[in-house]
């Protein structure tokens, strides 16, 4: 890193015109950020990965295993804290702003600078970057690998196209990095093919496919993922099963157009509506931004396949299944440095822009757009903030949803349980949802609660039958998640249920139940994995069934 920094004369970045023109706006965004690393308790999926840290493993049924290391790490020197949870973002994100530089200064040279600035000030405006890059997520990590990863593939495709050789330091640490990301979410899966598409698409790297250092790569890149496969194949292959379930949805095959059309819609809004605007005139005056580059490059290539195969393929998704719109969240960030560029006015014949004396005309085009990006980009992020840390805006039009809800009360509902759990020996903590499992783990500070659901998730991995049998345990469920009939069977017998209602501003965000029950019945080894399992009638958030 320090290379990076020293070869690009960092120390020019902070008199570049771009940086005065936007640096409050920066300076906003950054203090946002903080404020939630430092402030906001965990969103449930949080505490979900970090639960997994204490739990090490190869990998995870819900996803790969990168993340779960790392928390699992700092845990274990930091202890459970905000600011050790979401330690690695700050990381993550130091590494990304270096790697995104560094691409700007190959990209352009002199003027690499002022268009970093550019790239800053689109990305801290999305709010889809805001929040994945800020939540202890698989994502911010798989953004950071997957684009240092196609860096150093450009890096080597560019010189082997130059001089017939290429670098193998870049080839190398591109599989790594990919690998990496692999380790972080499938989707990884779209930069891989990207980089298989630029390959074929050109008949002199072509050649590359008969070089043995082309598959020495590829045999690093399946040493890097092999824990992947060591789960699934302990696992009969529960992952890959996961996603294929999940991308089939109910089974019923019907085409819906609209489903795509608003999918995009969605992809567009959440990006940012400058952001989108600056990418529809990209890609409709590609041909003509060569020019604007400092050296013949596969960047902008490997940037468009990577975006069209990722959108192409969620867009299909959704007109016959579902499809999330931060599914396809690495399609844009290769494209965030070309994205600067219709917001960059280079000036003719003049000195580098980050020595020009003259600062109070920045080199822009288009800066009242920029500025409204600005702008609408610290308003949604105020919006997210107070609805991960004040109340959840949803509450304002009624009842808070259930994922909304689910970010609040954790103190009491964790004194609560324990109080409950007190008189009782050895006592299981049991809950109803695999997000109050662990959001009560997190608070608790004790990685051994389980969640008892019809959902497959890591927690049915973790069910140990023989160690559970017989003992008392307190169950926590909630409005969303309810303790149904089937859940107390489980024990020979019950106590009537304790209520907690969790509130802000006098609206009742959730309302807990809190069941203590009696000599639980574990079922056979593999219980929740089998058929017969009594709430396999469950689903996410659905009703009991009758009694």
């Amino acid at each position: 890193m320090h290379r990076f920094l020293k070869s690009g004369r960092i120390s020019t970045l902070f008199l570049s015109p771009v940086w005065v023109w936007g640096r409050w706006f920066l300076m906003a965004f950054l203090a946002l950020r903080l404020l939630f690393w430092l402030v906001t308790f965990p969103n449930p999926d949080e505490a979900y990965y970090w639960l997994w840290g204490q739990h090490p493993d190869f990998s995870y049924y819900d996803h790969p295993p990168f993340q779960a290391w790392v928390q699992g790490a700092i845990a274990a020197v930091l202890g459970p804290s905000p600011l050790a949870l979401r330690l690695p973002n700050l990381v993550s994100s130091g590494i990304l702003a270096v790697v995104a530089y560094r691409i700007c200064r190959y990209l352009y040279g002199e003027d690499g600078g002022d268009r970093f600035w550019l790239v800053l000030l689109l990305v801290a405006s999305s709010p889809l970057f805001f929040l994945f890059l800020a939540l202890a997520w698989h994502d911010h990590w798989l953004i950071t690998f997957s684009v240092l990863s196609s860096f150093w593939f450009v890096q080597f495709v560019d010189g082997y196209r130059a001089t017939g050789q290429g670098d193998f330091r870049y080839l190398g640490g591109a599989a790594v990095g990919l690998g990496l990301a692999g380790l972080c979410k499938y989707n990884a899966l779209f930069v891989g093919l990207g980089f298989l598409a630029i390959l074929l698409g050109d008949r002199t790297l072509r050649r590359l496919f008969r070089e043995p250092r082309f598959y020495l790569a590829l045999g690093i890149l399946a040493l890097v993922l092999s824990p992947i496969w060591l789960w699934n194949l302990q696992h009969d292959f529960f992952s890959f099963r996961f996603y294929g379930d999940r991308t089939r949805g109910s089974g019923d095959f019907s085409i819906h157009p609209l489903g795509a059309v608003g999918y995009l819609a969605l992809c567009a809004l959440i990006l940012g509506p400058i952001q989108s605007w600056s990418l529809w005139r990209w890609l409709r005056g590609r041909p003509r931004m060569a020019p604007s580059l400092a050296r013949p490059s596969v960047y902008p290539a490997l940037a468009l396949w990577i975006f069209g195969l990722s959108t192409a393929a969620f867009t299909v998704l959704a007109t016959v299944s579902t499809a999330l719109y931060y599914w396809n969240i690495l399609a844009y960030p290769l494209l965030f440095p070309l994205l600067a560029d219709q917001f960059y006015q280079p000036r003719s014949g003049a000195a580098p822009a980050a020595a020009s004396p003259d600062r109070r005309r920045p080199p822009l085009k288009h800066p009242r757009p920029l500025a409204i990006a600005q702008g609408l980009g610290l308003l949604a992020v105020g919006g997210l903030m107070v609805h991960y840390t004040v109340i959840p805006i949803t509450a304002f039009w009624g009842q808070a949803d259930g994922d909304s809800a689910a970010l609040y009360g954790w103190p009491a509902v964790a004194a609560a349980v324990t109080q409950q759990a007190k008189p009782l020996h050895q006592p299981l903590l049991l809950t109803t949802d695999y997000r109050s499992a662990a959001a009560l783990a997190y608070q608790l500070d004790n990685p051994n609660i389980l969640a008892l659901s019809g959902r497959l998730d890591q927690f049915d991995f973790w069910y140990d039958a023989p160690s559970l049998q017989g003992r008392d345990g307190v169950l926590l469920g909630e409005s969303w998640h309810p303790i149904c009939p089937a859940h107390l069977a489980l024990f020979e017998q019950t106590d009537p249920p304790v209520t907690l209602e969790v509130r802000r501003f006098g609206r009742v965000l959730q309302t807990y139940q809190i069941v203590t029950g009696y000599g639980f019945n574990a079922g056979p080894e593999g219980y929740p994995l089998q058929p017969d399992y009594p709430l396999a009638f469950s689903r996410d958030g659905e009703r009991c069934l009758p009694e």
